[in-house]
């Protein structure tokens, strides 16, 4: 027998025995073959991480000390330090720039035909713009609209709408993704209720356009993706406080020389040092790290030399990444986080200490509206399954939470001390935290740990927003898949 012959037959066979033993894996608990129609179907994936989406980086979590380490100058005493630990997340390398958000009120308006309030209450408030002092009124017309200000930050976007922004995103990279697996064909004729929702699609209540599912293991036929095949993203959102703060400071680049867990200096800001301007003796010398008001009436610098080079928002690829390697968490726009706002964010005066896990305020506990048979109610007029606040009688089963809407929980409005949170202050439970200076901002506001409010319905010019994703599995990523991009190969990043 030929010798090449030989190897050739030894290299056949060495496959089909690998081939067999994947195949013939079973249960270490009950002996039972996964992944055969013969012994019931339960299916075991070869799964190989989540995948990550469009503009997203991973920010490996661990612990830092949030809050403000610096002197308060501001004498605000609204961000007391304290140690936490923050879970790996994703988040947008940029904040969301017009271009992206006009795509948006495209597909808005293109699907909701009937619908014109939804596509009118996307549209961002461009005259955030005018001011009676000042001649603005050019930015009202071009800055969201012409195309010289494409990659600029949306801005003149509320909390609700940026909200709203996140919830679209999810369902158009969801969708992408089963097209791009074969599963759904492309299907521009959507239209109002009858659009890919990432909800009502797992719950059964949207169709497509079906171009081939997976098998089923358990009938021999044919099934719709489920979450848990680990094909579809978790929800976009924005970031909380505690992420974004920790993303900015990016604290991982002081570790000690032995690649242990000591942080070796504390940040101001999202670089090291004090100085505004790049100081390592190369190319970028003298350049500012950030968009931001230098001095009074000092917006940009000299003309023909200037500083930042950017009188209103820059581009949102413009000045250094931090060491997670995103750009603008300083200066730029202001941002939009998850969080309600309150002026104490240590819980001195209460009985329930803070969670140092991923702290956040601002639950509000949903459920989705089910029938007698415990069956999802039929989507609403824009295609989204009806949610919501879970009831007292879910509660009365819980041991591990008492409120359904948490946002004012254990926050010092008692018998003993009365903040009168929206009776004789802005602050109520639709004040949201803004995080970030901005381009109209002194430096003292770009550092991560100062934080200011908005009510959620307002807008501004000097605020905009980025957004984060949930990390699932192992908290530094795919460490097994990585370099490789995303495809119909089954690859782990997006194009």
């Amino acid at each position: 027998m030929n010798r090449n012959f030989q190897l050739l037959l030894l290299l056949v066979c060495s496959g089909l025995f690998v081939m067999s033993c994947k195949q013939q894996e079973s249960s270490s608990t009950t002996g039972w073959m996964y992944n055969d129609t013969e012994w019931g179907g339960f299916e075991k994936l070869d799964y190989e991480g989540q995948i990550t989406g469009p503009n997203l980086v991973l920010i490996p979590g661990g612990t830092f000390t949030m809050g403000q380490t610096d002197e308060d100058v501001m004498f605000r005493w609204n961000n007391t330090p304290r140690r936490v630990t923050v879970s790996s997340f994703y988040m947008d390398e940029t904040e969301i720039s017009n271009i992206d958000y006009r795509e948006y009120l495209h597909w808005t308006k293109r699907v909701f035909e009937s619908l014109p309030e939804v596509w009118r209450d996307a549209l961002p408030d461009t005259l955030v713009w005018r001011e009676e002092l000042a001649y603005n009124e050019p930015f009202v017309e071009t800055y969201f609209r012409f195309p010289a200000y494409d990659d600029y930050p949306v801005v003149g976007v509320s909390w609700q709408q940026a909200k709203r922004y996140a919830e679209w995103r999810t369902d158009r990279v969801n969708e992408f993704l089963l097209i791009d697996r074969g599963i759904l064909n492309p299907n521009p004729d959507q239209r109002d209720a009858d659009n890919f929702n990432t909800g009502a699609y797992l719950a059964g209540k949207y169709e497509g356009s079906v171009r081939e599912n997976l098998p089923d293991l358990t009938t021999g036929g044919e099934r719709r993706v489920r979450f848990e095949d680990g094909i579809l993203l978790p929800s976009y959102r924005l970031p909380t406080e505690a992420e974004w703060e920790y993303a900015a400071l990016a604290l991982h680049g002081n570790q000690g020389l032995r690649g242990d867990d000591l942080i070796t200096d504390r940040k101001i800001y999202p670089w090291n040092g004090t100085s505004m301007r790049y100081q390592r003796r190369d190319k970028h010398q003298g350049k500012m790290l950030a968009n931001f008001k230098i001095g009074g009436g000092d917006y940009m610098g000299s003309s023909v030399n200037l500083n930042d080079a950017a009188a209103i928002p820059a581009p949102v690829r413009t000045f250094m990444p931090n060491a997670f390697g995103l750009y603008n968490m300083a200066g730029n726009v202001s941002e939009w986080v998850k969080d309600v706002y309150r002026p104490v964010t240590f819980e001195t005066l209460s009985d329930v200490d803070q969670n140092d896990l991923n702290p956040f305020r601002g639950n509000v506990f949903t459920e989705v509206i089910r029938d007698e048979d415990g069956k999802p109610l039929e989507v609403d007029s824009i295609g989204r399954l009806p949610t919501r606040i879970v009831t007292e009688s879910h509660l009365e089963q819980r041991p591990n939470y008492d409120v359904a809407d948490a946002r004012d929980f254990e926050d010092g409005d008692d018998d003993f001390v009365h903040y009168a949170y929206g009776e004789h202050t802005l602050i109520n439970n639709e004040s949201r935290v803004i995080k970030g200076g901005s381009w109209a901002d002194r430096a003292y506001w770009l550092s991560p740990s100062t934080r200011r409010f908005m009510d959620e319905n307002a807008s501004s010019r000097t605020v905009g927003f980025r957004l984060a994703m949930t990390r699932t599995g192992g908290p530094t990523g795919n460490e097994d898949h990585a370099g490789k991009d995303f495809g119909r190969q089954g690859e782990r990043r997006f194009r």
